[in-house]
């Protein structure tokens, strides 16, 4: 099998991947998995850069890997947001965890304090 339709396989199977949506303890291994078909794909890409391998959008398969990459990108924007409201979501939840734990530590008010002024 050649090096094209390798990567065709690929990005489809990896396409796939992006499509299904994980939450909770699984989503580790599910960014593990893309990552590492990410870098196969990526392998992949640099070898047929190295044989100057030119896309054309006529060709079927061309135009499949194509359309298989703009879908790729945008899913892969899509999950990089929900990583990053997650993200934001938890560094809220721990804000709010210490407000409650200590409500008075944004507070810099210096009450209680007296200075003895004896000589």
């Amino acid at each position: 099998m050649d090096n094209l339709q390798q990567l065709l396989q690929l990005s489809a199977k990896l396409y796939q991947k992006l499509n299904d949506t994980v939450k909770g303890n699984e989503r580790d291994s599910y960014i593990e998995e893309i990552n590492q078909l990410l870098d196969q794909r990526g392998k992949l890409i640099e070898i047929l850069q190295k044989e100057e391998i030119q896309l054309n959008a006529q060709n079927k398969t061309h135009a499949m890997l194509i359309e298989l990459d703009q879908g790729i990108r945008n899913r892969l924007d899509c999950v990089m947001q929900e990583v990053k409201n997650d993200l934001k979501n938890l560094q809220n939840s721990k804000k709010s965890e210490k407000q409650y734990i200590n409500p008075y530590a944004s507070i810099r008010v210096m009450d209680g304090m007296y200075y003895d002024k004896k000589k």
